[in-house]
């Protein structure tokens, strides 16, 4: 069916319901024709990527291929044809899937970043969008949250002064809040210090 303004289309026959007359309707005249077949495979993809289908072309009109350079016989004045931006989509993926549900003919524009699709005779034009390997990320290894697990700083420190400090830290409140949000190597040198300190005001004290 073909309407002259895509506000024509009476809102109880679009059952597809991902995409707008709107969308479909062509960009330079807003005239539309309803290709029901291709519009079934397109909801089809949808559906099956559970992605949004951004496109960029969809029906085009006779004078509107003309004026952005369409191929004579272009497949988007049949209706049949949409050009998909593959921002949100794996091109390999895309292609794999639109194959699944019915489509037949692919264009890659890869330095334009959108895939043509079609519903005419099979073949392919353009150059395809390189394999590139998955990269998954690894588990880093977990580091010491506290001055008890820090195995490192106390074989620095030595492990009974470090091992007797974390027993402090622990067990003094007012140590553990104070020292909780610095790293393990920060506690062991703010506890050294502090007991330093109160051991120079003991000394001075029985010096009186």
């Amino acid at each position: 069916m073909r309407y002259s303004d895509w506000e024509m289309v009476p809102a109880n026959t679009w059952p597809w319901t991902s995409f707008s007359p709107r969308e479909i309707a062509c960009k330079g005249t807003g005239s539309i024709l309803v290709n029901e077949v291709a519009l079934n495979k397109l909801q089809a993809l949808r559906n099956l990527l559970n992605k949004p289908l951004i496109l960029t072309s969809a029906y085009r009109s006779p004078e509107h291929n003309k004026k952005v350079g369409g191929a004579k016989n272009s497949r988007h004045m049949k209706g049949d044809a949409f050009d998909v931006r593959m921002d949100n989509h794996d091109p390999h993926e895309f292609e794999r899937a639109a194959r699944a549900v019915g489509f037949t003919g692919f264009g890659y524009y890869p330095k334009s970043g959108f895939m043509h699709i079609d519903t005419g005779p099979a073949r392919t034009w353009g150059t395809p969008w390189p394999q590139t390997a998955t990269t998954w990320p690894t588990e880093p290894p977990r580091q010491p949250e506290t001055l008890r697990e820090d195995k490192e700083t106390q074989a620095v420190a030595g492990t009974g002064i470090a091992g007797g400090i974390a027993v402090a830290a622990e067990h003094v409140p007012a140590a553990g809040s104070l020292l909780g949000n610095l790293a393990p190597t920060a506690q062991v040198v703010a506890l050294v210090i502090a007991a330093a300190l109160v051991g120079y005001l003991l000394y001075k004290r029985t010096r009186r």
